[in-house]
Order: C-alpha cells, then structure tokens, then sequence
C-alpha cells in the first residue's frame, strides 16, 4: 500500500534527490520549494511517471507556520495522513557573526529549525492516531561540528538535532521514529551559492575554496551525492529501522570522524 510523504525544500537538491527515491517505491508524494511554475509542474510531472502513486505541489513558505498547517493538512486530506515526513528546507548565509545581518539569521532559523518544529507539531497527531510514521529531519554535519562565518546554520542545524531526540522520546511508544540525516557537503545549488560568498570572506579563489576549505573537511575528498541521502531516507522509512530512533546518521565522507 502506497505511504504518503511529504518532502519539504524538495524542488531541488538533496529534497529532490530524496522525493524521487519515494516515488520510485510507489508512494505519494507531496514536494514543496521554491521554483518557476512550469519547472514545478515539470518535477511533479516526472515523480508521478515514477510511481504507482500520485505527486501534489504545496507552495508553503517556510517562514510562515499557518502555511506550513496548511501544507500538512492539505496532504493529509488529499491522501488520507501523513506517514513520512521529510524536514529538508534550508537555506545559508555565510558571514562573520558581527557582521551577520539580523534578517539573515531569523531568516535561516526560521527555514532550517522552526519549519520542521511547525510540520512535526502539525504531522504527529496523525501519526500518533495510526500508530505509525516516520520523521526524518535533514541536519547537516554542521549539526556535530562548527565551521567560522556559518553561525546561524551551525546553530539551527545543532537544533534540529535536540528537536529529533526530544520528538523520538515523545514518540517511542507510538510507532513514529524520529530521526536526523547529517550530510557532509553535497554539490547541490545551496553549496555552489555559497562558494563565491566563502571565497569572498576568505580572501581565496572558487576553486581553492572547493579543494581547500569545502572537501578539505571530507576525508574522501569527494562529495556525497544526492540520491545517497535519498537511498539511506528509505532506510529510516523502512520497518527495518523501526528501532532507529532519537539518533542521527552521518553521511559525510568521513568528515565527523575526526
């Protein structure tokens, strides 16, 4: 029976990656992010030629909790209940913390921390009512360990990892899993904005910032791809994992070994 999953920050990226891994197995998926109208159309288009399910777009910004509501419950009463949600929206902004704009940080607390607060709030009572679900929240390597000039990201994605374990502790005794992806760095737009701004506040090239600073942190040197994240999503999804919970998992070449 197909499962339904909602995938924020899922237009592109890493949230792409991973709604397409669920369509492959026949879910119902419902995306959300930001993009040009035919290009969403295009995508929803595409995970539907994938699956047996069905593949429904929510414009939700993410800064806005009534929207992120409404984008739950919109999945819910199109497919009946929410069975895995991916919390994967985020954004990134890179400057020393005095020079930090204030807007900035709100911004990215509010993307990359308070959104997954906002759909698991408005997620676990469905998931408690069918004794069922799984929530897989993105954090980052960034969510173990710090790099300079990125404060607000390390911070929110520090959070997301106590908002996990504090969800799973809540939930264990109601079938929902709840837990926390940490991917190294991933060739995805959000890192590429980010390499001119990194090579600004570092005095360095584009090029010396990707072998220097960015796989620098990777002990292998190179990136982990997309669709890894969304093959070890299905994992967490999976009844395999059922006693996977309160935890997170590191898929980052190596980087938070160390």
């Amino acid at each position: 029976m197909s499962r339904t999953v909602v995938v924020t920050g899922s237009t592109s990226g890493i949230g792409l990656a991973i709604a397409t891994a669920f369509a492959e197995t026949g879910d119902n998926i419902v995306i959300n992010g930001f993009g040009k109208a035919d290009e969403i159309k295009a995508i929803v288009e595409r995970l539907e030629s994938l699956s047996k399910g069905r593949a429904l777009y929510h414009p939700a910004d993410m800064t806005k909790p009534a929207e992120i509501a409404d984008l739950i419950e919109t999945a819910a009463k199109t497919f009946g209940t929410v069975d895995v949600l991916v919390n994967n929206a985020g954004i990134q902004h890179v400057e020393k913390i005095e020079d930090f704009p204030i807007e900035k940080w709100d911004q990215i607390i509010a993307i990359n921390l308070s959104s997954s607060f906002h759909t698991m709030r408005a997620a676990i009572p469905l998931m408690k009512a069918k004794k069922y679900g799984r929530i897989i929240n993105i954090a980052s390597a960034h969510g173990l360990v710090a790099s300079p000039f990125k404060s607000a990201y390390v911070a929110a994605k520090h959070g997301i990892l106590g908002l996990t374990k504090t969800a799973a502790l809540e939930l264990a005794e109601f079938g929902v899993t709840v837990n926390a992806i940490c991917p190294g760095y991933v060739l995805t737009p959000l890192v590429e904005k980010q390499i001119p701004d990194t090579a600004k506040a570092r005095g360095m090239t584009e090029e010396q910032v990707k072998s220097e600073v960015i796989l620098k942190a990777q002990p292998t040197h190179e990136f982990v791809k997309a669709e890894e994240i969304g093959a070890l999503s299905l994992y967490l999804a999976s009844d395999a994992a059922r006693q996977v919970t309160g935890t997170h998992i590191s898929i980052d070449g190596g980087w938070t070994a160390a």
